[in-house]
């Protein structure tokens, strides 16, 4: 069996490796007639791209992206959207007769597969969410009703902004990485959307934010903090981040996901061009997949309710 899909109605797969010829994502059950074009998905991949400050990989992606199919005369067909990027600044010999490095998939992968692209992590590479930017680009366009932004909110353990662009630069010339920690908030969800017990909303969105490579943890409201508080101080809807019961409450959704530091380090004798900390890509992708999970509920919840 494989699992590169994700969602019900509105539901999307990726493919492609990190140092392949492309990445791209297919999307299927997008509702037809909406206006879609290249120009509507660049933007979101510019935020997400690598080389646009000292703090990210150098690796030179413009990520234009191109739709293949299920788009005619600017508007959705309501058919499968294809969408692709090409990869054009690879340097596969980086990763020539690398051993399994440390903290990556590495290993797992040729325990599952009996093989493995070495070529910058294959799948398992930062590369790879790209396409579910490019995929959440048309997600928004099923929820226009609804503002996502998503931010760092802790960078190498620091919430003061102050800090962080020296600990990032400390970790960068010490040949090391630090992590972060990236809030998204959704305004403009409806109340309703979700669904018991096996279809919680706040279950797909912690599966859809854990999904993201180099994700660890995830919260939604007051997440591990509420398991400090006593219950009548739990009972402030704003604890609940937007959701009780699995189904939202028409209030703001608020989910936070921990990235881990960047693997691939020279102090640990891996080269090659790395994020000195992903977490700062890792915002466009956490409001994607928010974007993507909010689209298929409200698909879910137009086709059970009306």
């Amino acid at each position: 069996m494989s699992f590169n899909s994700f969602g019900r109605v509105f539901r999307f797969s990726t493919w492609g490796e990190s140092h392949g010829p492309a990445i791209g994502a297919v999307v299927d059950g997008c509702p037809p007639g909406l206006t879609l074009s290249e120009d509507d998905i660049q933007p979101w991949l510019d935020r997400r791209r690598p080389g646009l400050s000292r703090h990210t990989s150098p690796r030179a992606e413009p990520d234009k992206v191109r739709i293949l199919s299920g788009v005619f005369e600017g508007r959705t067909t309501g058919t499968p959207i294809s969408l692709m990027i090409e990869n054009v600044d690879q340097r596969s010999k980086d990763y020539a007769a690398l051993p399994h490095r440390p903290g990556h998939a590495d290993a797992a992968y040729e325990a599952k597969y009996g093989l493995r692209d070495p070529r910058g992590g294959g799948r398992a590479s930062a590369r790879e969410t790209a396409s579910r930017v490019a995929a959440g680009a048309v997600a928004r366009l099923v929820i226009p009703e609804v503002s996502i932004e998503a931010r760092p909110v802790e960078i190498g353990g620091s919430s003061d902004e102050a800090e962080w662009e020296t600990l990032l630069d400390e970790a960068r010339e010490a040949g090391s990485s630090v992590g972060a920690v990236i809030e998204c908030v959704a305004t403009g969800a409806a109340p309703g959307w979700g669904a018991p017990v096996y279809a919680k909303l706040d279950a797909d969105l912690a599966a859809a934010m854990m999904s993201i490579n180099a994700v660890k943890a995830v919260e939604i409201g007051a997440g591990f903090g509420a398991a400090a508080l006593r219950g009548e101080d739990n009972a402030d809807p704003a604890t609940a981040g937007g959701i009780l019961g699995g189904i939202a409450t028409g209030g703001p959704i608020v989910i936070r996901a921990a990235f881990k530091p960047t693997s691939s380090v020279r102090a640990l004798g891996v080269g090659g061009r790395h994020d000195p900390c992903v977490g700062l890509r890792g915002a466009p992708v956490v409001e994607a997949m928010m974007a993507l999970v909010l689209a298929d509920h409200k698909l879910l919840h137009r086709a059970q309710c009306g």
